[in-house]
């Protein structure tokens, strides 16, 4: 209850307490635009970052569990070795099936590079065939050492070399972007932490008389925190409420924009955002909270 009661205190704040704070003036305004460059810029960070995981694990689940087996043989060996392979996979351990890539799919794949009139049946385009793993998967080196001695025309991708690349890059990007928003904060923390310091500079002078009519710093610090606090809410939620309009404005998620698109919030992320200017608050408060009672100490 008494946490409330202090709660409750900073938020409405004391009329008289409040005027130890000027309520304009460049430290007003720095911790204003401070507030809201930072969160635009956390805004986009967290978009980033969210976007990037939706991104890997769209990515590594649509290359898990599956194989590719390449057949390059002379067109006249090529359909025995398909029913070759065919035959070694269906009693390969691991394996739930296996099928080749008829001609027109093969045409529909080639197609965004060579158009739809591609003569796939004319040309020297090896076969593929589509593997489908089970849950436990298969011995990869051991199939690539049968297929290699059975059929020498064929190779076997089990997509890992793909995938591993694209699941570790991905979470790079994705520590980076919290990273981002660490060096935010912290720039944000500063930032109210240098406007505090001029605030308090300012009014060393009314600080010293408010303490010979019986202030206590408590007193003094609550309205310098409040003031900064509330002055830091509102400009982050003035720089989120942009970025999230801003993101809302990207593309969306298609296929031929790959990973350029869809890079913004999805479902219930969009909550996340709203996030920003409370914690931009709980940053203000202790920033200014310590240089606060820091100058206090200081002023005589």
């Amino acid at each position: 209850m008494d946490r409330l009661n202090r709660v409750a205190a900073l938020l409405t704040g004391d009329s008289r307490s409040a005027q130890v704070v000027p309520p304009s003036g460049s430290a007003a305004w720095l911790t204003v635009l401070a507030a809201a460059a930072m969160a635009l810029l956390a805004v986009f960070a967290l978009a980033l970052t969210l976007a990037t995981g939706r991104l890997a694990e769209r990515w590594s689940g649509a290359l898990s569990q599956t194989a590719t087996v390449r057949i390059s043989a002379p067109q006249a060996q090529l359909e025995a070795q398909t029913k070759q392979v065919l035959d070694i996979l269906a009693a390969t351990p691991g394996i739930a099936s296996a099928r080749a890539i008829e001609p027109a799919e093969t045409r529909a794949l080639l197609a965004p590079w060579f158009g739809p009139d591609l003569p796939v049946e004319s040309l020297p385009i090896p076969q593929l065939i589509e593997v489908t793993e089970t849950a436990s998967g298969f011995d990869a080196e051991g199939l690539s050492l049968r297929l290699k001695a059975e059929a020498p025309g064929a190779t076997l991708d089990d997509h890992m070399r793909w995938r591993k690349p694209l699941v570790e890059a991905a979470g790079w990007i994705r520590a980076l972007g919290f990273l981002a928003l660490g060096l935010t904060g912290a720039a944000l923390a500063a930032m109210v932490t240098l406007a505090a310091q001029a605030a308090l500079a300012a009014n060393r002078q009314v600080i010293r008389v408010l303490r010979l009519i019986g202030a206590r710093d408590a007193y003094i610090g609550r309205a310098f925190v409040r003031r900064f606090t509330l002055r830091a809410f509102f400009g982050a939620l003035a720089g989120t409420l942009p970025g999230m309009a801003a993101v809302a404005l990207l593309p969306a998620a298609s296929e031929a924009g790959g990973f350029l698109t869809g890079l913004g919030f999805s479902g219930a992320q969009w909550l996340w955002p709203l996030a920003i200017p409370l914690v931009a608050a709980i940053v203000a408060f202790w920033a200014t909270r310590a240089a606060a009672f820091r100058m206090l100490r200081e002023v005589q």
